[in-house]
Order: structure tokens, then sequence, then C-alpha cells
């Protein structure tokens, strides 16, 4: 079939897997900037080594095709990616698009980058930073603060942020129910999180903490529900008093821009980069700051407004136009 007069993105990265990253690529491809037309392409699996390998070796062979397909090849190749193996997968997938004179995004997502970065022997730190500076290849990353975590690795990059859907806010909120929203890594805090309501309760007994990620808990008013839908998921945005993110480390959580999008105050620990002002933080891993910082949350929580005006930035319009000049630099006239 002829080619449409529409260009043509696509976005390869673990569109299909639960969390952060997979949201942004959705809300991505669905919402692309005008005049272009987006897809996704996945390439990581859940479960063992040989899964992630089947899935890596699935896309490989699809960009081949694409690729050589002059009909079908895309404009461009937006690559998503965290760290360590995932940058490994994304820079083979990457070379091979270049191959064929496909330009290319690489688009950081993790909270841990820099700190992989400066554990890499120099020689691998200067094919990365060679890599992303060559024509055709532009290095994203997430805010400011991440800039300037990364470029003295990989040089200068370009910040977008990540995008948020526009969603009406709750006026019937539950009392005192806390929230945890993310996959049962130990870097998400879950663990933490159940101390802290523990510690809470002895003040405050009516306290409840939900807790996604997780199938099964002990801790007395804690609820442990496992994976849930994305309709699940907004229910709880719009019923809960607080969300919180006791993570060691995030790039941009798209928990925290989703709750702030609807109205739920967030209060975050402080080892995430770039927080937007109406957001709580306290000190990663102290019970004592945390509760402090949870109790006067709950007793007077942030405007609407405020919360409002911290996403502004993030929504799908804005960030769709950002991703249109980023697009527009790298095809050539």
């Amino acid at each position: 079939a002829p080619r449409t007069t529409m260009r043509k993105v696509l976005h390869v990265g673990p569109c299909d897997a639960p969390g952060g990253m997979a949201t942004v690529m959705q809300t991505l491809a669905e919402h692309p900037p005008e005049g272009w037309e987006a897809e996704l392409l996945s390439s990581h699996a859940q479960g063992g080594l040989w899964s992630k390998w089947r899935a890596y070796r699935r896309a490989r062979g699809a960009l081949l095709e694409r690729c050589k397909n002059q009909d079908d090849r895309p404009d461009i190749v937006h690559f998503h990616s965290a760290s360590d193996w995932s940058w490994r997968r994304k820079h083979r997938l990457a070379r091979l698009v270049r191959a064929y004179g496909v330009p290319v995004v690489i688009h950081f997502h993790s909270g841990k980058f820099d700190r992989w970065l400066a554990s890499q022997p120099p020689k691998r730190v200067a094919v990365i930073h060679s890599f992303l500076h060559q024509e055709g290849v532009v290095g994203v990353v997430l805010s400011d603060g991440w800039r300037s975590a990364l470029e003295p690795f990989i040089g200068p990059t370009s910040v977008v942020p990540n995008p948020v859907r526009s969603t009406s806010h709750s006026t019937a909120r539950d009392a005192n129910h806390l929230l945890v929203l993310g996959r049962p890594d130990p870097v998400k805090g879950h663990t933490f999180a159940e101390q802290l309501v523990t510690e809470l309760r002895s003040e405050h007994p009516s306290l409840t903490l939900t807790l996604t990620g997780l199938d099964r808990t002990d801790t007395p008013g804690v609820k442990a529900l496992g994976w849930v839908s994305e309709h699940e998921k907004q229910r709880l945005l719009q019923t809960a008093s607080l969300l919180l993110v006791p993570s060691g480390y995030e790039g941009q959580p798209m928990v925290m821009l989703e709750a702030l999008a609807c109205g739920l105050p967030v209060c975050t620990s402080d080892r995430l980069l770039d927080v937007p002002s109406t957001v709580g933080v306290a000190a990663y891993g102290n019970l004592e700051d945390w509760k402090t910082k949870v109790n006067a949350m709950l007793v007077q929580p942030p405007a609407p407004e405020a919360m409002q005006a911290a996403v502004e930035p993030h929504q799908i319009e804005a960030v769709a136009n950002l991703w249109s000049e980023r697009y527009a630099s790298l095809i050539k006239p």
C-alpha cells in the first residue's frame, strides 16, 4: 500500500509490562504530535531471562522487517530505556535501525542511570556518549535535574517531561486512606510504607493503607491488591487521601503525576529529583520524618488548584508539542 502523508514514529520498549514506562509509551502512542501517527513495538516480556531474550529477538526481527520495507519503514524509532541491560538491548536495536538510515530517539526513564553510568568502565561510557551524539540520534531525559545529573557522562541532552492525561477531580475522598502504587520491588518502599502505617495507627486507629503490586500482607490496616486494572487504579486515585512514593529512586514517577492530575496529594522521598513544589517531601527511610509529613498533609492537604498547576507542563498537548520539535530536528528537509 502507498505511504500516507502522515509521518510515522515507532515506540519501542516495555509497552505491555505493568509500570510507568508502559503508561508513558501508551499515552504518547495515543496522542502523537500533529502530523504524526504512532505505533508500539514491545521489546520486553515478564518472566525469566529466556522470556526477555525471546522478546528482544522478536523486536529485533520486527525492526529489521520494518526498516527493509520502504513502504512500512518508520520515519523515527523512539526507544524507551531504563539502565543496565535495558540500555544495552536498546543500544543494539538502535544501531541496527541507524544502519538503515532511520533516525532514533533514546528516551531515558531510569531513576538510577546516573549511578549505573558511574559504575561503568570509562570506555563503555565513552561509547554511549559517542552514540548519542551521532547524526540522526537524540537523547532525551525527563527533567532539568536529570539533564544536570547525566550530562557529565553522556553530554548535552534534550528535556521532555512525562505526559499525563487530563482527568476529573474527586469531591468525595476517603478519610485517612494512604495509597502506594507500584511493582513489588524493594526500591518502591512497600515494606517501609507498612512500617509507617503501623506507627501511625497507634495514634490514628482508623488509618488504612492500600498497596498494589504485592499480593498479600499480614499487617493490620493494610490491604494488598496485587496488580490492578487501569480502571481500578483510577478509582484508587480518586478515593484515597494521600499517595505515598517512598522509593529509593525514580525517574519521574507517573503515579505522582497521575495523582496530582486528579487532585490527590502526594508525599515522596527526598531521593526523587525535580518534585513539584506542591508535593510533600520526607527523608528517605526516616519513619519519624514521614510520620510528621503525612500527619500534616492529612490535616491540611495542598489546594487542588496548586496540584493542577503543578501538572500543567505535563499535559499531553504540551508534551506532544515538545516531541514535535524533537522529531522535526531529526528529519532532514
